[in-house]
């Protein structure tokens, strides 16, 4: 039988590139010891300084006890980021490039046995030509941040080489409420001398740990080779995987026997289902409609960065349990497995992908890289059920217009459906890609990344927009993968506007663009961005650096914000009630709206032990008008009656004569959804006029990193932008043409502005 032995104690550790520090005698005894997981960005990588990128070396003493003589050891890395080589007593095992997928090396060869052995890692995070993400808005912390196992098991295995896989595959042939069929693949290695003759076994069990079913097949192994081997099985009035209503989970123990002894085994919950996506009336499950109602997730949390624990991502799934969500965006890359059995649990339906984002690599033009990503996030993660959609890219359009990266989103799709025709694909396409363009119908389903309200238009603009894309585009199924808005507990206001970064507002847009959604039935699903702040090390927005503050929850995870129950009440049967703006407590109004969020239909508030005013309504939001308050303190109650129950909710409100300043974040553009990028030139003198274009000169139709790369053009573009160009997220629109942009962000690129960057660029020829 196979031993898994966690090695994740007693590291040592240095942030600096030593010369291969990879044999028993160097010495390493001023170096930091410490245990798995671990980053060395733990702290540098959300603070908006410039964290390190480079090379780092752990070094590890293991043993392999003499036991092991004539079983085959590998070595096991559940994710270190992003290039990582791998030393065993001097020797080069090889190299993972790649920072969120399982890898292993074979060590057999490598080991002494009985005695100990010195493992050398070298880990950089450095950003290079082939390894992806190129760019990302979120922090690519470097190290070994999950657990690393030695793995000891027989000559005769189930494949420990497959892409980090399990070796074995239980595919979903056809699934009712009658039966499910399924077919068992398994790889079979046989690294002895002679060919080999094993007994496969399968033995299905159900939840309460009773046999349902079993299979067994005689297999001869050809020595040195792999043998795939497939068992047909049925299980009879299968009982079905049903997301959050009943998250069922069978369990298979697949093992190779030989005579007496049982030689590998391993033992995979799954689940049956069956689902589909239609383009008129949104996602199905086992043939009832869901409502995707999606949160997206980063994995990293304040001062850890990706080195996180079994518990804090138990706790991340318990507040997405609490919200009432029944999808889960797994962005940007693959994360824990610990995490996907999660979501396999709890009935989350998932949307995995790869960090195949922003941009494509200019020098490597095959995709070698975002294929092994791809190929590892299918195979690691085939059985399970939680699992609807694999993503292929992220605005990758982000980059600009390039054939290649056209041909490698079409070569990634192709190469999904081959590796798994079980599941859809989709990807996220960038706001500005046009509803007409063959983005749309690469994949099998689509979403769109649309930030209406905050980076432009306002909240309202998401109706308009769905609308026209599914009249053009009826047989497209849609979602949007992500939208929301930055939202700093530290700000407040009691007449909140877009990008003056308070709670308010982050709610206020929240509770306008779900109204939108939820009567978009034809949409398959709608993500939040984001469940969770996370480190972002080239942003600084309101104040804060380093950070996208667009979560529901905080990067530490201890304040729910007010947007969160926004969420919960329309989305949660677990009855509250919350007053919102708890922390907006210094108030210098005579009179104060009070906003309540429940999901029963009935609230009551009273103020300074007084009822106020009684509420009836099932829109889970309630506003009580013209509060007055009295000087110092005042205490207000919120009780909800849900049939027998009765729910309270208490805040303090102070009210003072001068206003806090403290609730004001640092910017000067309140009220501007996209003008935080530019200074806005007067144009009132500016009359419009007509003017030719052609294909030799600049003009609004370039994207802005082809006007950036002209000095005469930059000019132009900071004559009526400003300095655009120096803003930390510019380099995310350099893909965009003004054109497109100016839809967008109608209130910037208007008639006159439109007309004078043209006038001046279309002096300007190509070169």
């Amino acid at each position: 039988m196979r031993r898994v032995i966690n090695i994740n104690d007693d590291w040592k550790f240095i942030k600096q590139d030593k010369e291969q520090p990879i044999d028993k005698d160097y010495n390493d005894e001023k170096w930091e010891i410490l245990n798995l997981p671990h980053t060395w960005n733990a702290i540098d990588g959300a603070n908006g300084c410039d964290f390190y990128k480079g090379t780092c070396w752990y070094r590890k003493v293991f043993s392999v006890d003499a036991l092991s003589v004539g079983k085959k050891v590998f070595i096991e890395f559940e994710g270190s980021n992003s290039i990582t080589d791998v030393y065993v007593n001097g020797k080069l095992l090889g190299q993972h490039r790649g920072g969120y997928s399982t890898f292993r090396f074979d060590i057999t060869d490598a080991v002494e046995y009985g005695s100990k052995n010195l493992l050398a890692v070298k880990v950089d995070n450095t950003v290079v030509d082939d390894v992806y993400p190129q760019m990302a808005d979120f922090t690519f912390y470097g190290g070994i941040y999950r657990d690393v196992n030695i793995i000891i098991a027989d000559k005769v295995h189930f494949d420990l080489m497959d892409y980090g896989s399990k070796g074995i595959y239980i595919v979903q042939d056809e699934v009712t409420e009658e039966k499910a069929s399924l077919a068992i693949k398994s790889r079979l290695v046989n690294a002895n001398e002679e060919e080999k003759k094993v007994k496969l076994w399968a033995d299905i069990y159900d939840s309460e740990g009773k046999v349902v079913t079993y299979v067994a097949k005689e297999v001869i192994i050809p020595s040195g080779e792999t043998k795939e081997v497939d068992m047909p099985v049925i299980i009879e009035k299968a009982i079905l995987w049903n997301g959050r209503k009943n998250p069922y989970l069978y369990e298979v123990k697949v093992s190779i026997t030989s005579y007496n002894d049982r030689i590998d085994e391993l033992s995979i919950p799954f689940g049956v289902r069956y689902f589909k996506v239609d383009a008129e009336k949104g996602f199905y499950l086992n043939g009832e409609h869901l409502a995707l109602k999606g949160v997206s997730r980063h994995q990293d949390r304040k001062d850890m960065g990706w080195a996180i624990t079994e518990a804090d991502q138990i706790e991340d799934m318990e507040l997405i349990k609490e919200i009432g969500a029944t999808s889960i965006r797994l962005a940007h890359y693959q994360h824990n497995q610990i995490f996907y059995d999660l979501c396999d649990r709890e009935g989350m339906v998932v949307w995995a992908e790869i960090p195949f984002i922003s941009t494509m690599s200019k020098e490597e033009l095959e995709g070698i890289n975002a294929k092994q990503q791809m190929t590892e996030l299918i195979r690691q993660n085939f059985n399970h059920p939680s699992i609807m959609f694999w993503g292929i890219q992220n605005e990758i359009q982000i980059g600009g217009e390039r054939s290649e990266v056209r041909k490698l989103v079409k070569e990634l799709n192709e190469l999904t459906k081959k590796e798994d025709p079980t599941r859809l694909s989709t990807m996220a396409n960038v706001a500005f890609v046009d509803e007409n363009d063959e983005y749309n119908y690469i994949t099998d389903i689509l979403g769109y990344n649309q930030y209406y309200g905050w980076y432009s238009g306002k909240a309202e603009d998401f109706s308009e927009w769905i609308d026209n894309y599914h009249k053009v585009n009826p047989s497209v199924a849609l979602c949007i993968s992500e939208y929301g808005a930055e939202g700093i507990v530290q700000y407040h206001s009691s007449n909140p506007e877009v990008k003056d970064y308070t709670e308010e507002y982050h709610a206020l847009l929240h509770e306008k663009v779900w109204n939108i959604f939820k009567d978009k039935s034809f949409l398959w699903g709608t993500y939040v961005w984001n469940m969770f702040d996370f480190g972002a090390n080239i942003r600084d927005e309101g104040g804060v650096k380093g950070r996208n503050n667009k979560g529901l929850v905080t990067y530490d995870r201890k304040i729910k914000k007010d947007a969160f129950y926004m969420y919960k009440s329309h989305w949660s049967d677990e009855k509250f009630v919350h007053i919102t703006s708890k922390r907006f407590l210094d108030r210098i109004e005579d009179k104060i709206t009070v906003k309540v969020y429940s999901n029963c239909s009935i609230v009551t508030l009273y103020v300074n032990g007084e009822e106020l005013e009684t509420k009836v309504n099932d829109d889970k939001v309630f506003i009580f008008e013209d509060v007055i308050l009295k000087d110092g303190i005042n205490v207000l109650k919120a009780v909800a009656q849900c049939d027998d129950i009765r729910l309270e909710d208490s805040a303090l409100f102070n009210k003072v004569n001068e206003k806090n300043t403290s609730y004001e974040a640092p910017v000067d553009d309140k009220g501007k959804s996209a003008e935080n990028w530019f200074q806005m030139p007067e144009l009132n003198d500016v009359e419009v006029e007509a003017i030719e274009i052609s294909d030799e000169v600049y003009s609004t139709r370039c994207t802005f990193g082809e006007l950036i790369k002209n000095e005469e053009a930059k000019a132009v573009l900071r004559k009526y932008l400003g300095k655009l160009d120096e803003h930390p997220s510019f380099a995310m629109t350099m893909g965009m043409t003004i054109d497109k942009i100016s839809a967008l962000a109608k209130e910037i690129y208007n008639e006159k502005m439109m007309y004078v960057l043209n006038r001046d660029l279309s002096k300007i020829k190509k070169s």
